[in-house]
This record gives structure tokens, C-alpha cells and sequence, in this order.
């Protein structure tokens, strides 16, 4: 809001002041989450990888690699996720004196994540295996990063209306 020298009138004032502090409890909303946006990232990557990895060891023959290269490969990112998870939960602990605590989370979210991605990452594993489309581990992945986008958008906007 220019003023061009001019003092702000007590409405200018008021409506700037309530602008900041909207401003101020988003900011302090979106810090609200867990994750950070690097975790969130490296969530998503992982959502989207596993799909792909766990289908090319569970296949007969080799496909783009051998099935123990693609075990390999499932067991590193997934040993590199759990010590990025351990650093978000740490970074969050310092943060906030609170440990991270997933029973908080709404369970008609959290019950179908729980219960779907697992499903997901099995029967797309199992109908490549079957076909010998990898269309079917691409769409898995595509779901899996879908679904990890969309949960942290609900996690921040449940944030928000408690913030």
C-alpha cells in the first residue's frame, strides 16, 4: 500500500494490519507441518520410485536390470528414506519440543493411505508380472506420488484451520 508521504487513515492502518497478521498465520500454519518441503519432496520421490523398484524384483525375468539389482536399489532408497525421516522427526522434535506422532492425524485419511498404497504397490507389482506391462507400475507410481502430494496438501490445511 503506497501513502506518498501521507499518513495512512485508522481503516488503511487496520485493513494493513489484518493483511499482516493473515499473512503471519499462514506462514506460522504451513511451519505447523511436519515435514519440510525437502522431506515432502523426498516423500514423493519415494512414493513414486517404489512402484517401479519393487515391480522389477518381483518380475520372472530381468527387466532394465537384474532382480537383485532392483532389490539393491529398493533396500538403498528405502534405508535413505528412513534416515531422511529420522532427520525430518529430529528437525520437527527441535523445532517444537514435541515428538512427531502420526496417531494425531485424522484416521479417514490415514486408514485408506495405510491400507491402499500397500495394495497398490503389491497389485501393480503382481499385474506387471503377470502382463509384462510396465504401464502398470507407471500408473501405480504416478497414484502413489498423487497420493502423497494430496496428503500433505490435506496435512497443511488441517494445520491451517487449527492454527
Amino acid at each position: 500500500m503506497e501513502t506518498n508521504g501521507v499518513r495512512p487513515t485508522p481503516e488503511q492502518a487496520r485493513s494493513a494490519l489484518a493483511d499482516t497478521e493473515h499473512i503471519r498465520a499462514s506462514a506460522a500454519a504451513l511451519s505447523a507441518t511436519p515435514w519440510p518441503n525437502w522431506f515432502f519432496i523426498t516423500l514423493t520421490l519415494y512414493a513414486a520410485a517404489l512402484p517401479i523398484t519393487y515391480g522389477g524384483a518381483m518380475t520372472d525375468s530381468d527387466w532394465l536390470l537384474p532382480s537383485p539389482a532392483w532389490m539393491g536399489i529398493m533396500l538403498a532408497i528405502t534405508a535413505v528414506y528412513g534416515a531422511l525421516f529420522a532427520v525430518a522427526a529430529k528437525a520437527w522434535r527441535n523445532k517444537t519440543g514435541v515428538a512427531l506422532r502420526f496417531d494425531v492425524l485424522p484416521k479417514r485419511a490415514t486408514v485408506p493411505l495405510a491400507v491402499g498404497l500397500p495394495v497398490l504397490l503389491v497389485g501393480a507389482a503382481f499385474a506387471f508380472r503377470v502382463t509384462g506391462w510396465p504401464v502398470w507400475l507407471i500408473a501405480a507410481s504416478l497414484i502413489s506420488a498423487a497420493a502423497s502430494v494430496g496428503f500433505h496438501l490435506a496435512f497443511v490445511r488441517l494445520h491451517r484451520k487449527t492454527a
